[in-house]
């Protein structure tokens, strides 16, 4: 494969029986990290330089995981955006290959989009029968801690699946709290952090079929009674299967300690032998 000399790449391929990091560039500001693992995955982590992005920041990378390959990606902590200079952005791209039965989660730590800064973000996966792939998107409205609350100047992101060619999921979201009201009822309200999960795969594959049941059985209880009061809640959560080998979570709430608990349900539900054989971020959190 020929690649663009500013963009990084990572491969991951099974090597006897274990799926091992084979290839592995990386392009400043990005660093790519490899943990040892004993387990049947391999796990990359994604850092940079000053633990955040500046304006004019461009992050480049290309995925590839081979047939049968496991991969774990994840961020090292926090991916602060900071402010913005002359209105300059700061940009990351992932394009990604899934060969067949290949398993591919990304799972970072959430964007936390300070004062003033712009940012964008776009993944774009080609994915081969019976691969399977979970994105995890997720951003922090500031630094929460600090009070700071939607004071960002725009925030893009775009995730893109496709097989054989042809789009399977495109969802795109952009938001710029100068043009609109944040904390309405309509837009953010109350809550702060914002947490997306995007599951894709085969119809009827056993890996597919059983993360996905996994994932519906995380759904809040139906309310029963008129005027749901949502104010009451920390946080809301629905799952919903957007077409056949899609399915989508969304929760919002008030706080980062709020969706421990969600992270680590479906944590424990890919640290079975099924999926990646163990919990990456036992260690972490």
């Amino acid at each position: 494969m020929s690649l663009s000399p500013d963009w990084s790449h990572i491969e991951v391929c099974e090597v006897q029986e274990k799926s091992k990091l084979v290839t592995c560039k990386n392009v400043q500001p990005l660093k790519i990290l490899n943990p040892a693992s004993h387990n049947k995955s391999c796990h990359v982590v994604l850092s940079n330089f000053g633990g955040g992005m500046v304006s004019g920041d461009q992050i480049n990378l290309h995925v590839t995981c081979g047939t049968q390959a496991n991969l774990f990606l994840s961020s090292q902590s926090n991916s602060k955006i900071f402010k913005s200079v002359d209105g300059a952005a700061a940009e990351q791209t992932i394009k990604g290959t899934l060969e067949e039965n290949a398993l591919a989660v990304v799972f970072p730590d959430p964007v936390v989009l300070q004062e003033g800064s712009i940012y964008r973000q776009v993944q774009h996966w080609e994915m081969q029968p019976k691969s399977l792939l979970l994105v995890v998107d997720w951003f922090h409205s500031g630094r929460m801690d600090m009070g700071e609350r939607f004071a960002f100047s725009s925030f893009f992101s775009e995730l893109k699946v496709t097989a054989k060619g042809k789009p399977i999921l495109l969802d795109r979201f952009s938001f710029s709290p100068e043009q609109h009201i944040a904390t309405s009822p309509a837009n953010f309200g109350q809550y702060q952090t914002m947490f997306s999960a995007y599951l894709v795969g085969t119809p009827g594959e056993e890996k597919f079929e059983c993360l996905s049941q996994q994932l519906l059985q995380l759904r809040m209880p139906e309310s029963t009674v008129l005027n749901f009061n949502m104010t009451a809640k920390d946080f809301v959560l629905t799952v919903v299967k957007a077409r056949e080998g899609v399915y989508i979570l969304r929760t919002m709430a008030k706080s980062r300690m709020d969706l421990q608990p969600l992270c680590d349900a479906i944590l424990k539900a890919l640290s079975s032998d099924m999926f990646l054989g163990y919990n990456p971020m036992k260690r972490k959190y």
